[in-house]
C-alpha cells in the first residue's frame, strides 16, 4: 500500500545520510525503524503483562 511520509528538513537531511552510507533506499530504512517501534513497543506490554502474573499470582489464582 502506498504512503507518502513527509519529514522535517532535519530528519530528512540524516534519512538521507544515513541511506547514502548504507547504500541502502530511505524506504527501506523507514520501514525498518516502524517494525524495531512496534517490535519495542510489544516487549513492553509483555513485560508489563509477566510483571502483574507475578505480582498479582495469589490473586490470579484464588480467580481460578
Amino acid at each position: 500500500m502506498a504512503m507518502t511520509l513527509r519529514l522535517p528538513d532535519d530528519l530528512d537531511a540524516k534519512l538521507t545520510e544515513r541511506a547514502r552510507r548504507e547504500g541502502r533506499s530511505k524506504q527501506e530504512l523507514a520501514i525498518e525503524a516502524i517494525r524495531e517501534a512496534r517490535n519495542r513497543a510489544e516487549l513492553k506490554v509483555d513485560d508489563v503483562l509477566a510483571e502483574l502474573m507475578d505480582s498479582d499470582a495469589e490473586i490470579l489464582d484464588y480467580l481460578r
